[in-house]
C-alpha cells in the first residue's frame, strides 16, 4: 500500500503539528515562543485554504492573526 501525499496534505499535517506544539508551550507558559508556533501553524492553515480555495479557512486565520499579534504587541 503507497501514500501518494499532495502538498495540501503535507502542509496541512506541518501545521496541525506547529499549532500543538504551540499549545503544548503555551500550557508549559514558554513565552514567547508559542506566539511563533501559532504564527507558523496560521499561516500554513491560510496557505491551505488558499490551495483549496476555502474563504473560510484563510478568514478565520486572519482573524486569528491579528488577534494574536495584537495581543503579542500589548504584552
Amino acid at each position: 500500500m503507497t501514500t501518494n501525499l499532495k502538498l495540501v496534505d503535507i502542509t496541512k499535517w506541518v501545521a496541525t503539528i506547529i499549532q500543538l506544539i504551540g499549545y503544548g508551550l503555551t500550557g508549559l507558559n514558554v513565552v514567547p515562543y508559542n506566539v511563533f508556533m501559532f504564527f507558523i501553524g496560521i499561516f500554513l492553515w491560510f496557505a491551505v485554504g488558499y490551495m483549496w480555495k476555502d474563504r473560510a479557512i484563510m478568514i478565520v486565520h486572519v482573524g486569528a492573526f491579528i488577534s494574536l499579534f495584537v495581543g503579542y504587541l500589548n504584552a
